[in-house]
């Protein structure tokens, strides 16, 4: 039976946007667990926050089943480094690409990207997220607000848009939404708002493309041990995190990859419009 790393955490805090290795215990990405079937062979994948975290998980799955898979990140050059590296040892060609999704231009250059180095996308995995903690309405700045909408969801449409003409019948989308889009944390409105606008973008996404051929589902994990944790929490929350579901911890990022590799699998061909809870035994609405 597998153990897992349970709270209290090692007090910690760390500067936006967080790094890997400071964290500790330092998160599983299925580095030594994940085994592949060849379920992806051939399939070219982009990952938005492939450094790292979930997005980290994603990119080894998705290289151990067969996929290419290009990284975009914002400047955590390290952790992206150290992804490619286990995509290249599953023997798969793994490309990087830093830059700030805020940017329609950027997206669009990501999509670009990945034809011409890939030579084509067939999954898309919109992955990146800004999260912020206020307790106050009133702390919440306009810029704060607006920057949290640009990278969680204005991204994943200017990406979406971008790739949808590239991909054939028989592509996934695949967006990660999270336990907020239905059982929001007043201490992260902001970030909450977007991830339930994620979860409608994506059930009537799916609708938008099913006679092109393309699926769009999401994946909405409750509390994952992520840089993003010790990052943008107190060092209370993050002491205790994940303390609050069923399993009593946070779940690692290993723990996920399946979720989005049975998304992009052509097996799953009538899995369309669906949210995949990864929450650790706590329900979602």
């Amino acid at each position: 039976m597998f153990t897992h790393p349970q709270p209290p955490f090692p007090s910690q805090q760390q500067s936006m946007p967080g790094n890997t290795a400071a964290m500790r215990p330092l998160p599983d990405h299925g580095e030594e667990s994940y085994r592949g079937s060849g379920r992806l062979l051939g399939k070219k994948a982009v990952i938005t926050g492939g450094d790292s975290g979930i997005g980290r998980a994603v990119a080894i799955a998705y290289a151990r089943e067969g996929a290419d898979v290009l990284l975009a990140y914002l400047n955590e050059d390290e952790d992206a480094a150290e992804t490619k590296g286990w995509i290249e040892e599953a023997g798969r060609k793994a490309v990087l690409l830093p830059g700030d999704i805020q940017n329609s231009k950027h997206c669009r250059r990501i999509i670009d990207t990945a034809v011409a180095e890939l030579g084509g996308i067939d999954i898309l995995v919109n992955n990146a997220a800004h999260q912020a903690s206020f307790h106050d309405i009133g702390d919440i700045s306009d810029q704060e607000w607006e920057l949290t909408f640009r990278v969680n969801i204005h991204a994943m449409f200017f990406l979406t848009k971008a790739a949808v003409p590239h991909m054939k019948p028989g592509s996934a989308i695949i967006n990660t939404a999270s336990i907020n889009s239905d059982s929001p944390n007043p201490t992260l409105l902001a970030y909450a708002t977007t991830k339930g606008a994620i979860q409608n973008f994506t059930a009537g996404l799916a609708q938008l493309l099913a006679e092109n051929g393309i699926r769009a589902n999401a994946v909405a994990p409750g509390p994952i041990w992520t840089p993003l944790i010790p990052s943008t929490m107190s060092t209370e929350a993050v002491e205790n995190f994940g303390k609050q579901v069923p399993m009593k911890r946070p779940g690692q990022p290993a723990e996920l990859a399946t979720a989005y590799v049975m998304l992009a699998d052509p097996l799953s061909s009538y899995v369309s419009g669906a949210t995949v809870a990864v929450t650790g035994g706590r329900p979602i609405l």
